[in-house]
């Protein structure tokens, strides 16, 4: 589960995401490319990253465009 905003740093944030959303370099398997539209994750998750929005709604976001 992703770590909340209110009760993890930026740090844990980004270790989350660099983990959870790596780049295994082949598109056809993992499909973050296709997810976050051939944005690098940190890059389309900075808002949870930097603390501003909960995963989940940063994800919402992507889903509907």
């Amino acid at each position: 589960m992703a770590p909340s905003v209110s009760t993890s740093t930026r740090e844990e944030r980004l270790a989350y995401v660099r983990e959870r959303y790596r780049c295994i370099a082949d598109c056809d398997q993992c499909g973050l490319c296709k997810l976050f539209h051939g944005q690098d994750a940190e890059h389309a998750l900075q808002a949870y990253i930097d603390g501003a929005e909960e995963l989940r709604d940063v994800l919402m976001a992507y889903r509907r465009r």
